[in-house]
């Protein structure tokens, strides 16, 4: 029987080619009226016992195809740990091996942070003392773009990163951020939050991140270049953003990326 591939969830993105025996031809594919892709996050089914041979077969016309050499596919059998594999890279064409020893396995560009994930770490936090909760505005696609406010000091600190989705290790660096800022028994925080206000922006690209882009939002715009003008039509995400930062001010401001 065939393994199946499945890519149809939050965050999932690749194109079955053909399926031959062990070996399965798969390609990115690009963001939404855009030419831009290397994200790719994917399940095969009836795998269990079998070694399976995934070739990436367009990895070589990707935003970034000098970042293949050297590269580590991530693989896990439950998506919670996640591990990387050896992987090959030659001709332009991304290629691993896997044998697992369940049914199930997903492998991903990067440890992937979902959007399901996004929506748990909103709701602990926002239960967390001193912490206010605060939906700046909404997507292209209606999702809110959340901001966390935190500690009392003078200074005014804005903290936003995942304007490029495929980038998902950004938004683990904001979980511990978050972590760290709301941990009541730090003197150290403590301290920082005397001194300054922070306002934490965990994702501001919620579409590209549901949609299983590498770079861009609903409309294809890359929202990094959007901050001089941003417009409601193509770039609701950055204007937001840039609003409320008119608003209470800017003394330092960390624009995370991975």
């Amino acid at each position: 029987m065939s393994p199946t591939i499945n890519a149809a969830f939050d965050g999932g993105n690749i194109r079955v080619v053909a399926i031959e025996g062990d070996r399965i031809d798969l390609e990115i594919v690009t963001d939404f009226q855009s030419d831009f892709f290397q994200w790719f996050y994917f399940r095969v089914a009836g795998a269990a016992g079998r070694t399976l041979t995934y070739r990436i077969l367009n990895a070589g016309k990707s935003a970034y195809p000098f970042g293949w050499p050297g590269y580590k596919t991530r693989a896990s059998t439950d998506r919670q740990a996640w591990r990387m594999i050896e992987t090959r890279y030659a001709n332009g064409v991304l290629e691993f091996d896997f044998t697992a020893d369940t049914d199930l396995a997903w492998f991903a560009y990067f440890a992937p942070y979902t959007m399901e994930m996004h929506e748990a770490l909103v709701a602990r936090t926002a239960l967390l003392p001193g912490v206010a909760h605060r939906e700046l505005g909404q997507s292209l696609d209606g999702q809110a773009i959340d901001c966390f406010t935190i500690g009392s000091g003078p200074k005014q600190v804005w903290i936003y990163g995942r304007q490029h989705p495929g980038e998902s290790m950004t938004e683990w660096w904001m979980e511990g951020a978050l972590e760290r800022l709301t941990d009541s028994a730090d003197p150290i925080t403590a301290d920082l939050l005397a001194k300054a206000t922070f306002n934490v922006v965990p994702n501001m690209n919620p579409d590209g991140t549901r949609r299983g882009h590498l770079r861009t939002n609903a409309v294809g715009v890359n929202l990094n270049r959007e901050w001089h003008t941003p417009t409601p039509e193509k770039s609701p995400e950055v204007l937001c953003v840039r609003n409320a930062m008119d608003l209470t001010g800017v003394d330092v401001a960390m624009d995370i990326h991975g």
